[in-house]
């Protein structure tokens, strides 16, 4: 950048420079489309059992894939999802490893990992260290220990703390009250 016949230092801007004869002028409004935009799918992964995909999906919307890859009517955008337990932690590293050594199926992109609080309260700090280094190479979304769903009612909506995910995802943040997701076929004589 020439100022005064002196170099000066380069300067990076964002967005559109518009120095022409009508700067300083309002643009004319952009035309919005009348197609509305509808929230990104996605495949949830679990890097091992019991790592809450069923439930994520069931809060969040997306595929549940189990612990299997996406098959190819499934959405290629891949959340791995992992407990904050040691061997949670330990399987998610390892998962995301593998994506990044190229051994995923082609066509995958991962876009985050998801921990699932695996108690109520503050990590060890053994455990937040771990995170922070997931946190380090990957986006990390965090969903705290919700009581409700470990009784099975689901039919709260996703904590407030998950905003950035619920705005990932597209979910929901105040659903009408679906039908329990996890009927107990033979209730306790005491609960009539």
């Amino acid at each position: 950048m020439q100022t005064g016949g002196r170099r000066g230092p380069e300067i990076w801007l964002r967005g559109p420079v518009d120095d022409g004869p009508r700067a300083g002028t309002p643009a004319a409004p952009e035309r919005v489309s009348s197609i509305p935009a509808s929230p990104r799918r996605f495949s949830w992964v679990a890097t091992h059992g019991g790592a809450g995909v069923t439930t994520l999906t069931t809060v969040y919307g997306g595929q549940d894939c189990g612990r299997d890859w996406p098959g190819p009517e499934d959405p290629p955008s891949v959340l791995f999802v992992a407990r904050t337990h040691a061997a949670g932690l330990a399987s998610v590293s390892r998962a995301v490893e593998m994506f990044r050594r190229g051994a995923a199926p082609a066509g995958l992109d991962l876009d985050a990992v998801v921990l699932v609080a695996d108690a109520p309260g503050r990590l060890p700090r053994q455990l937040a260290a771990h995170v922070r280094a997931v946190e380090s190479v990957i986006d990390v979304y965090r969903v705290p220990w919700v009581q409700a769903w470990r009784l099975g009612d689901l039919s709260g909506g996703p904590p407030r703390e998950t905003e950035a995910l619920v705005r990932l995802t597209g979910a929901d943040r105040h659903p009408h009250s679906p039908p329990h997701p996890y009927p107990h076929p033979h209730p306790h004589p005491m609960d009539k």
